[in-house]
């Protein structure tokens, strides 16, 4: 690298992308190359992009920082992405169309010859991810990245992490705690589904074709907001499946977790209303009258179900306290999961109507006694793909 008129900079640059493609952020910053100090910070939540493009986003921003600096300087830029750095450095070939504009963009920013590039390993670039993961933060809010402190200021503790939503105070009770927020979404449809047919622990179909596609756009819709940290699904497959497109696109693990499955409906496994009506009718009056009456067969009353699923939510709230959990399950155990959050009596849940596929959301937090303590939100949105119109629905 020949050497510039100016001082000699280093930019640290790092871009990252929650599902890839996903919720994208890129962060960079400028030091002096002689004394380290920091000159420039720069971050931005980019929307919905893949890895490498924001890698390449933030190594643009980086650049332009550093000749805000100073436009004579000689720069050093140093990223984990072996594929920027080599690709600038002409060593690899630019084969994506996506990336030779970004290339081509980065590449004019400094006069040519004063810009080297060098890889670290992630390890040393903690600097950048950081920002770009406050970046990527706060675009999941909804709001735009600012810096903790101005660069150069003297150093301070690591600020603590953003606090989760605190549950507020109901009647003469104190402080309930630090909330976890509870995403429940019902897996997409099966064959049984548009028949409306007794299906629960079983019965163990698998998607759909549109239930695919409905796993498919709450995949897309939940990765764009990217406010999700884990997911937890039920064991059946329909829930497997639906967990494991939402994984996918998030970049994460689903964990699995019996107590979310769906009640045993036990001899009206695979009936519809009207035959079990007509099969059994009297066993059908009392569980429509009573959340304690048990379908035909001796499985699982309502209450029964709603009491093991309080427990899998504790249990969830403990591994993952603080923090946005989705939960890929069923009819029942949601519609328990919202009761419960409602402080709604077991009645409730025969008043609730709960599509495939559709998104409700639960702040809980950890209360000392046996009752419930939860922060008394509903929402209620529905994800469907239409096949006429092949457009995702919100609603």
């Amino acid at each position: 690298m020949s050497g510039g008129g100016g001082r000699r900079l280093v930019v640290e640059a790092d871009g990252g992308s929650r599902g890839n493609p996903g919720p994208a952020g890129y962060g960079a910053v400028v030091m002096d190359a002689a004394s380290g100090d920091v000159l420039a910070e720069t971050a931005e939540f980019i929307g919905r992009a893949t890895n490498n493009v924001a890698e390449y986003r933030g190594l643009i921003a980086g650049l332009l920082a550093a000749r805000t600096v100073d436009p004579a300087a000689s720069v050093r830029v140093r990223m984990d992405s072996k594929l920027v750095v080599e690709q600038m450095s002409g060593r690899w070939k630019i084969k994506h169309p996506d990336m030779r504009p970004l290339a081509a963009e980065a590449g004019g920013v400094f006069p040519g010859g004063t810009v080297s590039y060098e890889w670290i390993p992630r390890s040393r670039n903690g600097h950048a991810d950081r920002l770009a993961n406050e970046a990527m933060d706060a675009g999941g809010r909804g709001e735009s990245w600012r810096p903790s402190e101005p660069p150069g200021a003297a150093a301070e503790p690591e600020p603590e992490p953003e606090a989760a939503p605190v549950v507020p105070a109901v009647g003469w009770g104190g402080d309930p705690g630090t909330a976890t927020t509870f995403v429940l979404l019902r897996h997409g449809e099966t064959e049984l589904t548009p028949q409306k047919r007794f299906s629960g622990s079983g019965a163990d179909p698998g998607l759909s074709a549109a239930g695919r596609r409905q796993a498919a756009a709450a995949a897309a819709h939940l990765a764009d907001r990217g406010t999700v940290r884990a997911v937890v699904t039920s064991p059946a497959a329909r829930c497997r499946e639906t967990a494991e497109a939402v994984a996918n696109a998030l970049g994460v693990d689903a964990r699995v977790e019996a107590d979310f499955r769906e009640a045993d409906f036990g001899d009206w496994e695979g009936l519809t209303f009207d035959e079990v009506r007509e099969r059994h009718p009297e066993d059908l009056a009392a569980w429509l009258r009573s959340p304690e009456a048990r379908p035909t067969g001796g499985c699982e009353s309502f209450t029964a179900v709603a009491r093991r699923v309080a427990v899998a939510r504790d249990r969830a709230m403990a591994r993952f306290a603080g923090r946005t959990v989705l939960v890929v399950s069923h009819v029942t155990p949601i519609k328990s999961l919202v009761r419960l959050a409602l402080g709604a009596p077991p009645e409730a849940v025969f008043r609730m109507e709960l599509s495939a596929a559709s998104l409700s959301a639960v702040a809980a937090a950890p209360w000392s006694s046996a009752t419930d303590r939860t922060h008394r939100e509903h929402r209620n949105h529905l994800v469907r793909h239409s096949l006429s119109e092949g457009e995702v629905r919100l609603g």
